[in-house]
């Protein structure tokens, strides 16, 4: 198979993405009734929103390098397996709550916390196990499809919530999502383990070790650095997006899904369109590409209408998941695959653990200077952000033109290699002793 969906020719990769479509659109699909759900509970409060948001991701924000650490020492297959089938329960035993009429506001934090546990080990491993499933060759391509399912998902998931809402309500669509997560656990299982792309497993890998190879490597804070910050100020649409519906445009839970909806078409046609990358992205690429972002979501945010949001918010999502790709394939590209785990934990953390922090000071903004004060404030900082990362790119890129001067006049040596997949790295500590 070529072209755009050459990864699909890989048998388990190929199982693994039916299960997680499946999967992430029921996931999308929880998180439009858990947000509608609590919004009803406490009269389309922002504070509560944005507290519950924090509970879900402050986990990923605590563990995320301990399940980097997981994944590198041990079976990346058995641990999605459990964690798939932990989320199945905990959405299970939320979705009777809700169907009983029992629900309260703390039990739903309470379930946010508990799935965030389980997702500060499954998402590293996640996002290393594609490496393992199609090499290197191919995964660029299958990162991207990984993204472009994700993104299908999300633009499938929110639409049928919000139908679902309407008709029969909350609990059920929590139901609907307990057992997609029995798609992936299934896919997982069906998976061929002797054509898995599989390492020695790092028998004492430590977390310490992850962190001195990124910090040894300047090709890899600079896209790290940047991810935190917009991960930080700019990528809360979990919170920002039903506000917006429901306090700008007093949408309900049908035009809801479709603002969602709206934006994650943006997002699977970035996902698409880096479907055609084949090599490591330049630090450019990920510097401009949030730029793009940055105004995008700004503007995004003076929305004159429901319609003009939707356009916007399209593009937006279309900006965001580029940014978001060229860091990650910037990232895991680049990185040793000896640390892999503990590189995409670290990715993972700054990119989804961030997310705390950034609702509450985004619920904090929406609740006393509006739902449009989110978006507006944080495509700024991005975009501020975007401008600093590209003059400290523009730095590094002369220093090294000078550098490689002198080398020349001195005396010509070869270039180090692109990305360790092309010549084995160092280990962190002679990393640091060549420092």
């Amino acid at each position: 198979m070529t072209g755009p969906f050459r990864s699909l020719a890989v048998r388990n990769f190929r199982l693994f993405t039916a299960g997680q479509v499946v999967s992430v659109a029921g996931t999308w699909m929880m998180i439009v009734a858990q947000d509608w759900l609590v919004l009803a509970l406490t009269d389309d409060s922002a504070g509560a929103l944005g507290v519950v948001t924090a509970l879900q991701f402050t986990p990923l924000l605590l563990l995320t390098l301990f399940g980097g650490r997981l994944a590198d020492r041990h079976d990346k297959r058995m641990l999605l397996t459990v964690a798939n089938a932990l989320s199945a329960v905990l959405a299970l035993l939320l979705a009777a709550l809700v169907l009983g009429g029992e629900v309260r506001l703390w039990h739903i934090g309470l379930f946010a916390l508990a799935l965030g546990v389980v997702n500060a080990v499954e998402v590293p491993a996640r996002v290393s196990f594609v490496s393992e499933m199609v090499g290197a060759e191919l995964l660029p391509n299958a990162s991207a499809l990984s993204a472009a399912y994700f993104s299908t998902a999300r633009v499938v998931g929110p639409a049928l919530a919000g139908v679902m809402i309407a008709a029969l309500g909350s609990g059920w669509v929590m139901l609907l999502n307990a057992a997609s997560y029995l798609a992936t656990v299934v896919a997982l299982r069906m998976m061929r383990p002797q054509e898995l792309h599989r390492r020695a497993p790092e028998t004492r890998a430590r977390i310490v070790d992850g962190l001195r190879h990124v910090l040894a490597r300047p090709d890899l804070v600079l896209p790290l650095a940047l991810l935190a910050v917009v991960g930080l100020c700019g990528l809360n649409f979990q919170l920002t997006l039903p506000l917006l519906a429901k306090t700008v445009f007093g949408a309900d839970a049908d035009a809801f899904g479709l603002l969602t909806t709206a934006f994650a078409a943006g997002s699977l046609a970035a996902a698409l369109a880096t479907t055609a990358r084949r090599a490591r992205p330049s630090g450019r690429t990920v510097v401009v590409s949030a730029l793009l972002f940055g105004a995008l979501e700004t503007v995004a945010g003076w929305s004159p209408g429901f319609v003009a949001a939707m356009v916007l918010l399209a593009l937006t999502g279309f900006a965001s998941i580029y940014f978001v790709q060229a860091a990650n394939h910037r990232i895991q590209l680049g990185s040793d695959p000896r640390y892999r785990g503990r590189v995409m934990a670290l990715y993972a953390l700054i990119l989804q653990g961030s997310t705390p922090l950034g609702a509450l000071g985004t619920g904090w903004l929406a609740e006393r200077f509006g739902a449009r004060s989110g978006l507006v404030v944080g495509g700024l900082v991005s975009l501020a952000a975007a401008i600093a990362a590209l003059l400290v790119e523009r730095a590094t890129a002369r220093e090294a033109g000078a550098e490689a001067g002198r080398t020349g006049a001195a005396g010509a040596a070869p270039p180090p290699p692109e990305s360790p997949e092309e010549a084995e790295s160092p280990g962190p500590r002679e990393r640091d002793r060549t420092l």
